[in-house]
């Protein structure tokens, strides 16, 4: 069967409209939207959403690669901000993932191991904030892009799949979910991925508790080889930084929940 050339054309100029369009979105993004009107039932709404994206293993199994894609990001994140020459970034479907970074100063390479666990926290706090105060719109940008970004140091197919995916997903929501809508869609994304960090935490202590011979898989027992601090005071601090995190979404949650007693 030969696909006539002006079919060709056709689907070209429609792919080339589409990919303008969608640019075209994520550049409107950068600019401040009406803050959405939240009420009480909906984002109970929302973190029933949030607790079911989470803790069913079925869809743990899909959602739970973001927040893994968030975990090796903040690691990568980290060591570009101290200095560091980053090796890559390996991705795989249980879960896992690795972030290789070269340093000659201890300081800098305790720095970026720990910014692994409370990096999901830390950005579902800044799209609940984002998404209640008209910036929605905006951190969806920032996460597109960063995503895309991040295939410049993906060194494994898994990775590459799973990033591209998550673009995917991003670039459907841009394109197809109205502007002054997507301040609710980051509310339920963050509080997903604070739920997230929440039981990864939990795994973590797991393995430090039952699990010892996974032990080489945690970055608490790995800052514990490299620093004085046993690793019980790392996993210490990763949760102060994800209780802090919930604190700050917390914060204009608080109002919208009091309506409901009032």
């Amino acid at each position: 069967m030969t696909i006539p050339p002006l079919s060709i054309e056709s689907a070209a100029l429609a792919a080339g409209n589409l990919a303008g369009t969608w640019w075209q979105r994520i550049v409107d993004g950068f600019s401040h939207a009406a803050a959405p009107e939240v009420t009480g039932t909906e984002l109970w709404v929302a973190v029933g959403l949030a607790i079911a994206l989470c803790l069913p293993r079925a869809s743990w199994r899909y959602f739970g690669l973001l927040a893994t894609v968030t975990h090796e990001l903040g690691h990568a994140f980290a060591a570009l901000m101290t200095g560091q020459r980053l090796g890559g970034i390996r991705l795989s479907l249980d879960h896992s993932g690795t972030t290789t970074s070269y340093s000659r100063r201890p300081l800098a390479a305790v720095w970026s191991t720990f910014w692994g666990y409370p990096v999901p926290a830390v950005v579902g706090a800044a799209m609940v904030w984002c998404g209640f105060n008209g910036w929605g719109p905006a951190a969806m940008s920032v996460g597109t892009l960063l995503l895309l970004a991040s295939f410049l140091f993906l060194r494994n197919l898994g990775g590459v799949l799973i990033t591209a995916a998550a673009v995917l997903a991003a670039a459907l929501l841009v394109l197809f979910v109205p502007a002054g809508f997507i301040g609710h869609v980051m509310i339920v994304l963050g509080l997903a991925l604070l739920v997230a960090a929440v039981r990864d935490l939990g795994k973590l202590a797991a393995v430090h508790a039952k699990h010892r011979n996974r032990l080489s898989t945690s970055d608490a027992y790995l800052l514990s080889r490299s620093t004085a601090l046993p690793a019980v005071v790392w996993i210490g601090l990763f949760a102060a930084v994800v209780a802090a995190a919930w604190w700050v979404a917390w914060q204009p949650m608080a109002p919208v929940l009091a309506g409901l007693f009032v």
